[in-house]
């Protein structure tokens, strides 16, 4: 539905309403008023990779596991199939009287904060540490969700606005300062494409405060948002963070002056209980009936867009629509292309044909826990990596299994059970061939602080180490002698010094999913060849990193780090050989360029491949190092060649000053398109080295 349309019969709508009924529809869980016949509706609701917490969906990889497949494309399509599956159980819960939480059409993702340090708990939302990798993700995504037809099909939101990016342990008192240049370079282009490029319905502002102001009743809700990038959507705050002004941030004495405060700031919607103050509120004279009104409106202007009053052409999507052939296509794809190999001595891909006994050891080599991260729905199957090891091996496989040790320190009363289960490894690795190890984390070790939806309260790392037990088990495959690759699942970055050195071969899995187990097993036996790269940087150890609660960019990301990391972002390899044959392009740095860059596959295997563009501007405002301009995957049969097609806008070439402000780069600027970052560690790593040319 036309936006200017909705808003009308919204206008007209809340002008029947009395100022308390108006007041009582901003909140989440706001009721029914019957006498205009308006429902109860409830806008919590999750859909971070796949719907969460409603029942059967399709589970995607984590989002940290999207951001490594740096594929728009597929983004779009995982976008398409959220607000599909979103649509169909809205249909289904509301004609069966449920209208509960988690039941709705406003989904509050994608989570698009920068992950600047590796210990947050909450990265593995993210798409990673880069602002255009985030934007150029995230819109597909948005737009996938929203759909283009007569009305939305249902609405996205980017969140946490802005400059939010842990420690969890402290986020509801926490003031995160930064300075104009990281602010706009860095903190708020995600932000910014999600409004204007992709037309995101809502945004959601962060718990803690930015500058002194707290984010969800910040002047930047107007100031920025609204008024520079002319959003229209609606605001929302995270949940129960306007209570946090009074009780935490101290900025208000009362839940009447937060929900004020809030509110005139242009909060719209409180996920929490504080704007049942609002009535109060208005009373002392804190808010006006107008700005009420105006929110009321902004509200009902999203429920018409929607369709929530009309019948619409998706009233025919059902449990049908969900978890589908189809929709399970692009999960598989997206866990395939998730999935980055980071070190192979030759050792893989394994050779299913011929007779060998493979030990498959760790604890998160069965689990189902280590498969979907946080904010995740229900699978109607899931496959572990033992399970996709075993499916891939084929006949002429033995395959040998033991847990070998608690994913954490167990309990006292259980630690000889940890003596037992080291010894079963041993034993094991000592009958086999060779060893996979699959370790890392799960939502229990990190994660958001209190997450009480998930029932869990976890939160960030102290370090980048693997927990202790698992240090055990890690010395103990290393003393075997066995030839061995490693599994990491995680959501973060860890500390794979040692494993580098020692291990045959490493792949990055992250969460990838409830049946992503399968791809890591066709990945290892050469059914899929690997393609994902970093989305974030892999450091040596936390002392390359700045205090944590340090918001400076300065020693921060590729893009300002002053140290060789262990793996850089945008790393990855492959079982192929890809070369890059040419490199042209046209245009300027005021019209914007695009760059076609050519391409064989020398490979005896079908590949595909990232064409990364990095730029560098030869002016003071520049960042430390080159930082990305943009991407495009390219798929290539053995022998096969083809040409990528990457388009740079004009904005992508502008430099942030000190004042915050885009401006034209001095001099000339350098451009490099390759496999990865234009730098030694990378050329070493790969044996490719980026073509450059000057723009």
């Amino acid at each position: 539905m036309d936006r200017q349309k909705a808003k009308q019969r919204a206008e007209e709508l809340v002008s029947k309403m009395t100022i308390e009924e108006a007041c009582s529809q901003l909140r989440y869980d706001s009721p029914a008023i019957d006498r205009l016949g308006i429902p109860e509706y409830n806008w919590w609701n999750e859909t971070l990779h796949g719907v969460a917490r409603a029942g059967t969906a399709t589970s995607f990889p984590q989002a940290i596991g999207l951001g490594a497949t740096f594929d728009t494309e597929l983004m779009g399509e995982v976008g398409e199939v959220c607000g599909n599956e979103g649509r169909a159980k809205y249909n289904e819960y509301k004609a069966n009287g449920d209208r509960d939480i988690y039941k709705g059409l406003t989904f509050w993702s994608p989570n698009v904060n920068l992950f600047r340090d590796p210990r947050w708990g909450r990265g593995q939302e993210t798409y990673g540490e880069d602002p255009v990798l985030i934007s150029k993700l995230a819109i597909p995504f948005i737009e996938g969700l929203q759909g283009d037809g007569e009305y939305m099909k249902t609405a996205a939101c980017a969140k946490h606005f802005v400059v939010h990016s842990g420690p969890e342990a402290v986020r509801h008192q926490f003031n995160a300062t930064c300075n104009d240049k990281d602010l706009y370079e860095t903190y708020m282009p995600a932000f910014e494409a999600c409004v204007k490029e992709a037309k995101v319905e809502s945004v959601m502002g962060a718990y803690n405060r930015t500058n002194g102001e707290p984010c969800c009743g910040h002047s930047y809700l107007q100031d920025v948002i609204r008024d520079k990038w002319n959003f229209e959507g609606h605001i929302v705050s995270d949940c129960w963070a306007i209570r946090d002004f009074h009780e935490h941030h101290k900025v208000t004495k009362t839940n009447e002056e937060s929900a004020a405060l809030a509110l005139n700031k242009g909060c719209d919607l409180n996920c929490g209980c504080t704007y049942i103050h609002l009535m109060s509120a208005y009373k002392q004279g804190l808010i006006s009936e107008d700005t009420i009104r105006q929110a009321a409106v902004r509200l009902f202007t999203t429920r018409f867009i929607l369709g929530m009053f009309d019948e619409t052409e998706f009233d025919g999507l059902n449990y049908l629509d969900v978890e589908t052939k189809d929709n399970l296509k692009v999960a598989k794809r997206a866990s395939d292309e998730s999935i980055v190999l980071l070190k192979n001595d030759g050792i893989l891909p394994l050779d299913s044909n011929k007779a060998q006994v493979i030990s498959v050891i760790g604890p998160n080599a069965d689990s189902r826990a280590c498969l979907i991260g946080n904010y995740y729905g229900t699978s109607s199957e899931y496959i572990t990596a033992l399970e996709g090891i075993r499916n891939a091996a084929g006949d002429n496989v033995r395959i040998l299994y033991s847990e070998g040790c608690d994913i954490s320190t167990p309990k006292p009363d259980v630690l000889s059970r940890e003596y037992h289960r080291l010894a079963e490894a041993k034993a094991v690795m000592n009958r086999s061939d060779l060893v996979v190890l699959v370790i890392g984390l799960n939502e229990n070790l990190e994660g958001e602080e209190g997450d009480e939806g998930n029932m869990y309260k976890s939160g960030d790392k102290p370090d980048l180490l693997f927990p202790k037990t698992q240090r055990k088990l890690i010395d103990l495959v290393i003393a075997s002698g066995k030839p061995f690759i490693t599994v990491v699942m995680a959501g973060s970055a860890m500390d794979l010094s040692v494993l580098n050195d020692k291990s045959s071969a490493i792949l990055q899995a992250w969460y990838p999913g409830a049946r992503g187990g399968q791809s890591i097993g066709e990945i290892l036996f050469g059914k899929v060849n690997p393609s994902g790269k970093l989305p974030i940087t892999f450091y040596k150890d936390t002392n390359d990193l700045p205090d944590f609660e340090d918001y400076s960019m300065k020693g921060r990301t590729y893009r300002y780090l002053e140290t060789e990391p262990l793996y850089p972002f945008g790393f990855g390899l492959t079982y192929g050989k890809m070369d890059i044959t040419s490199v042209d392009h046209t245009g300027d740095k005021s019209s914007g360029i695009t760059v076609k860059v050519a391409v064989s596959n020398t490979g005896s295997v079908k590949t595909s491949e990232v064409i990364q563009i990095y730029m560098k501007a030869e002016d003071p405002n520049e960042v430390l190092n080159t930082r990305l301009a943009g991407f495009g995957r390219i798929t290539l049969e053995a022998g096969a060649s083809g040409i990528a097609e990457i388009n740079i806008p004009a904005e992508r070439f502008k430099v942030v000053n000190d004042k915050g402000e885009k401006v034209d780069p001095e001099g000339s600027v350098t451009v490099y398109a390759g496999f990865g970052q234009p730098d030694s560690l990378t050329e070493r790593l790969t044996g490719k080295k980026a073509v450059t040319f000057t723009v």
